[in-house]
């Protein structure tokens, strides 16, 4: 498998510091709000690396953190006339709903800030022993330019980055471009004591000191949006490297942006949408549907249009699972014909394709093209009267695609009791015209279409599917 590392900027073939085994590390929310669209990129694509690298054979432990105290979550806890961990506990509840509506699996362990105090502590004490880090008035800053690599992420000189820092004017700052690790506590803040004098973490210290404690000082992947490669994992890498003495991440990964109707989603252009806005709208497997129709690297618009083709899309595959799922039931008994099992033979060719797409540096979207091939494969090959056996031989092969992708997960609430009604009714139904009972077929059948209920004759028997 080849990833791009934003680090080398090429695509590396990716070898784990241990056989079979894979660290990774994704920065996650700051919990304050919903978790907005351009959020739920990064949370989607790299869910899927995550799936594809336990498919291909490998344990992965999957790092994702919450960010629950921060100047964002004050200011809302301020507004609200709350405290700033209820505004976090209510947000990370939030952020798990959207997740798994998303089919986001949880990662692995999933530490808060808040949790790992005493570790975070521990490490700007390092920083300052080593003297990449100095107190002043409480505060602690990163000496950047004591860190002779600093910019080696972003490829740019410091001279550039310094121009280009989101820095406050700050005198007591040995350098303007020196970044906060320890902030002294402010009236009506939350704060923690420390050897400075309480106070709270940084962000970007945060990371560190997780990443640290949970994966050891050197992983195999650290992820997250374009937009965290200045300051965040530059300055993660500082801290780090500054502090163990040792390479801190192999490998880099950074999706693009996301761009609504073409133009950068923000506030004031009236085009900033939730999670659970788009999810109302369109249904959360949509989204993460639209969300691998781009390789990751690829800036993606959004837009209602992209939405509906994605939805339209699902409608396809939903429907090859029912159909499957239906003669798996219907099917006819006994081993699969001669014919039919030189069909199953051709699934490793569809399983190379399929794997190509992966190991080209994650490309979903060409992968997501392997799963439409196969599903027309399936549709003829199934078109006429086929075995139980070769039904669920092509189910479990489409399953063993829509897995890796996270798809066909979406089972709408009380559906499996509408399954078993409809059923019955059909059951009732065939009776009634079996005793020439010809009504009562009609008034069923018309109940059934009231309830959105289409009824299909097939060799196989009755099947139905709803609109």
């Amino acid at each position: 498998m080849k990833l791009f590392n934003t680090m080398t900027r090429q695509k590396e073939e990716f070898v784990p510091l241990t056989p079979g085994e894979v660290k990774m590390y994704c920065c996650g929310p700051t919990v304050y709000n919903y978790i907005h669209v351009g959020n739920a990129r990064p949370m989607i694509l790299f869910d899927v690396l995550r799936r594809y690298l336990e498919y291909r054979g490998n344990k992965v432990t999957f790092v994702q953190n919450f960010t629950d105290v921060d100047d964002k979550i004050i200011k809302r806890a301020n507004e609200e006339g709350t405290t700033s961990q209820a505004i976090s506990e209510k947000y990370i509840d939030e952020y798990f709903k959207d997740a798994h509506g998303l089919g986001v699996r949880d990662a692995t362990i999933h530490p808060k800030a808040t949790e790992n105090i005493q570790q975070i502590i521990d490490l700007v004490q390092t920083l300052i022993d080593k003297g990449y880090a100095y107190a002043v008035n409480g505060d602690v800053y990163y000496r950047t330019k004591k860190f002779a690599d600093y910019g080696k992420l972003s490829h740019q000189p410091i001279e550039e980055l310094q121009a280009g820092a989101r820095i406050d004017v700050n005198d007591v700052k040995e350098d303007p471009l020196d970044f906060a690790l320890w902030k002294a506590a402010k009236p009506g803040e939350p704060y923690w004591d420390s050897p400075w004098g309480q106070g709270r973490p940084g962000w970007h210290i945060e990371c560190s000191a997780m990443s640290n404690r949970y994966l050891g000082k050197t992983i195999d992947i650290h992820c997250g949006g374009e937009d965290l490669q200045f300051p965040h994992h530059e300055n993660e890498i500082a801290q780090s490297e500054a502090a163990n003495g040792c390479k801190f991440v192999n490998y880099w990964l950074h999706n693009g942006f996301l761009n609504i109707d073409n133009q950068k989603m923000s506030k004031s252009l009236g085009n900033f949408f939730t999670v659970r806005e788009a999810a109302e709208a369109y249904g959360y497997e949509a989204v993460r549907f639209f969300m691998l129709s781009a390789q990751y690297r690829s800036p993606l618009n959004y837009s209602r249009d992209s939405l509906i083709m994605a939805q339209n899309s699902l409608d396809r595959l939903y429907t090859a699972e029912s159909n499957l799922e239906f003669l798996v039931k219907n099917g006819a008994d006994g081993e699969m014909t001669p014919q039919e099992r030189a069909f199953t033979e051709t699934f490793d060719s569809y399983r190379k394709k399929f794997d190509d797409a992966m190991d080209d540096d994650l490309n979903t979207a060409d992968a997501v093209s392997v799963i439409f091939e196969l599903v027309r494969a399936i549709n003829i090959a199934v078109e006429k009267t086929p075995t139980k056996a070769l039904a669920q031989a092509c189910l479990e092969m489409l399953h063993e695609f829509t897995q890796v992708l996270g798809l066909l997960y979406q089972k709408k609430e009380g559906e499996e009791n509408l399954d078993a009604k409809v059923e019955a009714m059909i059951q009732a139904r065939q009776a009634a015209r079996k005793e020439k009972n010809f009504a009562e077929a009609d008034r069923i059948r018309d109940e059934l279409k009231a309830m959105g209920i289409t009824l299909m004759d097939t060799p196989q028997g009755v099947k139905w599917s709803k609109a």
